[in-house]
């Protein structure tokens, strides 16, 4: 379709505010982001909506606008609800790159901009796609997602009789006809989740069937509009993140113009999804601000402000400080160089929504940062009562995993790994750099443990590191002696480097390709040293039982 079709709909009531010369440019997509930087998911041809969320101050607007012209967008179309006019910057900014740009009223939702640039630019397919979507659009009344997936799952139903649900990487139900009365099973929900990262695994295209007892299920992907046209990048960059559409139907007979209403509607549910992770951004903000307070060692009244302006953000109307948790995750894939922190820190949003919650919501009380390869979460608990000290409340670290674990595996397949740690709960600023420590060491020990999903909590370290240092002097030199000596000696008379070896090998969990790349050493040279280790020390780094002692060796050293 072109720009200038966009003027011509009085449904959008779209304001033209400059680029009257561009308007036969061709729009061959829609994308809704917030982002400072979005490049990454546009690939040419795109209406971008935005909320202005990303504007800072005005000289934020140049810079916003170039990336969009060096990725060869076709408009921008900015909302009016967040700051009233558009401001003059921006204005003044898509002249200067002859971007053409659009104002939306603040009574109109962007998905009702993206559903209409979706049918125009699908060609109205079938009759069927074009009923749905404009009975869907009618029925918007709240939000900018329109009421959310619930209103289009409901119209699959009524309209077309196919019953349909929404699931979360995990298996947590999200929205379907269950939603508000008879769930779907949570078992069910694990098994097609698995099922759909099991296939997405393979390389095979969706949609995906699948048959269980006496029914069958087609499983399609929803991705973000940003994420939809990175089909060259490497899967488990999104696997874990992506959300599911589940229909109790045989899709493997369907006639294209079938096919490509299910499509039309997973664009639709996206743009649901683009909401969520667009009202994240505070709450990660808030979270990167404050971890990056405790890990340079800020006073702690520095610390506790910012605690105070994130509390009513994460709960609101709790009327009081909370306690905190801290709880640190990490993805990783054997032989890949995928950027892991952004993944564990999706990953980690869903895995602490309580999987009974049902619904795209109830994450919003979570806030998780990320910081290299590890995502962190700072997780506010209501304010434990005066004869409770919370060492026992809040979150465990088995139950984080009980749910999911089945899903994970699948997606994890036999190359990745995924290892979460959990601190106790703290009421203070002055706690939240121990808590920190305490989830990273948790993490440690659940990453020393068989098992492609694995976590642990603050009670497993009672045991070992958080008593270390009352053991006696004289029993910590003959343990450490025992086992480190013989590195020394070897270190010293060869400068073999096993004990910085042996450090780097543990924290990178055992894995033999993060270790090496660390030390900047060829895989085999790696296995060489924990030969010669092995070979010193008669133990054997394979096992959970001779890692756990060599770790405890190196931190009483």
């Amino acid at each position: 379709m072109r720009l200038r079709a966009l003027l011509e709909s009085d449904a959008l009531g779209l304001k033209l505010l400059g680029g009257e010369d561009e308007l036969d440019r061709t729009v061959r997509g829609v994308m809704t982001t917030d982002l400072r930087d979005p490049s990454r998911y546009l690939s040419g041809g795109e209406l971008v909506l935005t909320g202005l969320a990303w504007r800072r101050d005005a000289a934020d607007s140049d810079p916003f606008v170039h990336i969009l012209v060096q990725a060869g967008v076709a408009a921008l179309a900015a909302g009016e609800a967040e700051l009233g006019d558009i401001p003059e910057d921006l204005v003044t900014a898509c002249a200067r790159h002859r971007l053409p740009l659009f104002a939306v009223h603040e009574s109109v939702a962007f998905a009702t901009v993206t559903e209409h640039v979706v049918r125009q630019v699908s060609g109205e397919r079938a009759g069927d796609l074009a009923a749905v979507v404009d009975r869907h659009r009618r029925m918007m009344t709240s939000g900018p997602a329109g009421g959310g997936p619930d209103v289009v799952l409901d119209l699959l139903g009524s309209d077309l009789d196919l019953r349909a649900w929404v699931l979360s990487p995990t298996g947590r139900l999200i929205a379907g006809s269950e939603v508000g009365g008879p769930a779907l099973p949570a078992e069910l929900c694990a098994r097609l989740a698995a099922e759909h990262l099991t296939a997405a695994r393979t390389g095979r295209r969706g949609p995906h069937r699948i048959t269980l007892g006496t029914a069958t299920y087609s499983l399609f992907p929803i991705r973000s509009s940003g994420r939809a046209a990175q089909g060259s990048r490497d899967v488990r960059e999104t696997l874990l993140s992506d959300w599911l559409l589940a229909v109790e139907a045989d899709a493997s007979d369907w006639p294209e113009e079938r096919l490509d209403l299910l499509q039309g509607v997973t664009q639709l549910i996206a743009v649901e999804r683009d909401r969520r992770d667009a009202a994240r951004t505070v709450r990660r903000r808030l979270a990167q601000e404050v971890l990056e307070l405790v890990q340079t060692g800020a006073a702690p009244a520095e610390i506790a402000a910012r605690l105070r302006v994130a509390a009513p953000v994460l709960l609101p109307g709790l009327g009081a400080a909370p306690h905190w948790q801290v709880v640190v995750a990490r993805a990783e894939w054997e032989g890949a160089d995928i950027e892991a922190g952004p993944i564990a820190q999706s990953l980690l949003e869903e895995i602490l929504v309580d999987p009974l919650a049902t619904g795209p919501e109830p994450s919003d009380r979570i806030a998780v940062a990320h910081t290299g390869d590890e995502a962190i979460a700072l997780v506010p608990l209501p304010a434990v009562s005066s004869e409770h000290d919370g060492s026992e409340a809040g979150i465990l670290a088995d139950a984080l995993l009980e749910s999911v674990r089945t899903p994970l595996s699948a997606g994890l397949n036999d190359d990745g790994r995924v290892t979460l740690g959990v601190s106790a709960a703290v009421h203070s600023a002055e706690g939240l750099r121990g808590a920190l420590e305490e989830a990273r060491h948790a993490r440690r020990v659940a990453a020393a443990r068989p098992g492609r999903v694995c976590a642990a909590g603050h009670q497993e370290l009672a045991s070992h590191v958080l008593l270390l240092p009352f053991v006696p002097d004289d029993v910590r030199l003959a343990f450490t002696a025992r086992l480190l000596d013989p590195l020394r000696d070897y270190d010293r008379r060869h400068r073999a480097e096993l004990i910085p070896t042996l450090e780097a090998f543990l924290d990178c969990d055992g894995s033999w390709t993060r270790c090496a790349t660390r030390l900047h050493l060829h895989v085999n040279t790696l296995r060489y040293r924990v030969g010669r280790i092995e070979q010193l020390t008669s133990r054997d780094l394979s096992r959970l039982e001779d890692k756990l002692d060599f770790f405890l060796a190196l931190r009483m050293s």
